[in-house]
């Protein structure tokens, strides 16, 4: 594919609660073996994106772990590769990434060493799946200057704190509002770009020497009438994790049999990095329904509607109901666990009682002694 990727991977919200404490929000846990940037640098490997940067701020030590090899999604190679970069002080600069487009600024020798006309600029953490080199047939064929991915949320779904668009029938931009209070319109934009990376440099350079930081307000919603902008429309499946909510609404989704077969069954494939676990263990009188449960986890109790990361353990006795576990979580004996999300490396103690109640979610953080005399 002619064209380079940049994922934006620096990014915090306090919508994402305790989750966001230790981890950045695009090492996510996904699907019991999945994190949430697999989806989008697996859309890049399927496109055929042989050169993609990863622009990491916050909580960044997991995310890097898990980008520390780039062979798991087919990027090591002798040409192009997968690059991280995190903010460094030079002699120019002591800050960190003030927004978006500053961090593009901070590595624009990234996109200036390159020789690929276009670029792909993604959010990491989106689940989806898309073919890239569609959007780019589609982005020359309208003889766009930027193209912006977008969904029709329906009557039912929240737009107030996504960048909502309204467009023509030829599907040209004609308005952008940032997260708006009042929305005008029920399409929104699903933070995937595609622009040629001289006009991408180009419109970088300006917003620095203008003091301005946001690649959404800075350059698209600022360019909207001086440039040919339009929306590449999608229909499949697409999730935002920008909250507590979103995170567990979008895990429960894959215990829908038509969403694991979109995402692992369907070509192309979802990639992610590989542990060397055991299979999952289901001892003498365990109970599972509905549930996904990941390699090298143990399970003595019930599982319902759940989704059980690796290496878990499940005690004698224990419930678990609509909840989420994540990676490395011990559950003792006699534990009922209903509504909620159990944070990673926890340990609850034996005849314990954990529900989240009125439809909300309960994240348990528990870090008590594994292993006691």
């Amino acid at each position: 594919m002619r064209a380079i990727g940049i994922i934006l991977a620096g990014g915090n919200n306090r919508r994402m609660r305790e989750l966001s404490r230790n981890r950045a929000i695009c090492a996510m846990p996904i699907a019991g073996s999945y994190r949430s940037i697999d989806f989008t640098l697996s859309n890049m490997a399927n496109s055929h994106i042989q050169k993609v940067a990863v622009f990491t701020q916050y909580n960044a030590r997991s995310l890097n772990e898990h980008l520390s090899s780039s062979k798991w999604w087919d990027f090591g190679r002798k040409q192009g590769g997968l690059f991280v970069f995190t903010p460094v002080v030079t002699a120019d600069n002591s800050s960190w990434y003030r927004g978006t487009a500053d961090a593009i600024y901070q590595n624009l020798s990234f996109l200036k060493s390159s020789h690929e006309p276009y670029v792909v600029i993604a959010s990491g953490d989106c689940v989806y799946k898309m073919d890239f080199n569609k959007m780019l047939e589609y982005h020359i064929g309208k003889k766009a200057d930027i193209t912006v991915v977008c969904r029709d949320m329906g009557p039912q779904g929240s737009v107030e704190r996504f960048g909502t668009v309204r467009m023509n029938e030829e599907c040209r931009i004609e308005e952008f509002e940032e997260k708006p209070l009042m929305a005008k319109s029920r399409v929104i934009s699903c933070g995937i770009y595609i622009l040629r990376r001289r006009q991408l440099i180009e419109m970088i350079e300006r917003c620095q020497e203008e003091d301005r930081y946001d690649f959404v307000r800075d350059v698209l919603i600022r360019y909207k009438d001086l440039k040919r902008m339009y929306g590449y429309k999608i229909k499949d499946y697409w999730r935002n994790i920008a909250s507590v909510e979103d995170y567990y609404g979008t895990n429960m989704d894959f215990l829908k049999p038509e969403v694991r077969d979109y995402f692992f069954k369907q070509y192309p494939d979802i990639y992610s990095k590989v542990d060397d676990l055991a299979p999952a263990k289901y001892n003498v009188g365990t109970s599972v329904k509905n549930s996904l449960l990941s390699s090298g986890c143990i399970v003595n109790g019930v599982v319902e509607n759940s989704v059980v990361f690796k290496k878990s353990y499940i005690g004698n006795n224990c419930v678990i109901r609509n909840s989420i576990i994540l990676n490395d979580v011990y559950i003792g004996d006699n534990t009922y666990i209903e509504n909620c999300i159990v944070e990673s490396r926890g340990t609850i103690r034996a005849n314990s009682r954990f529900t989240g109640e009125n439809g909300d979610i309960r994240i348990v953080v528990e870090r008590n002694e594994r292993y006691t005399m």
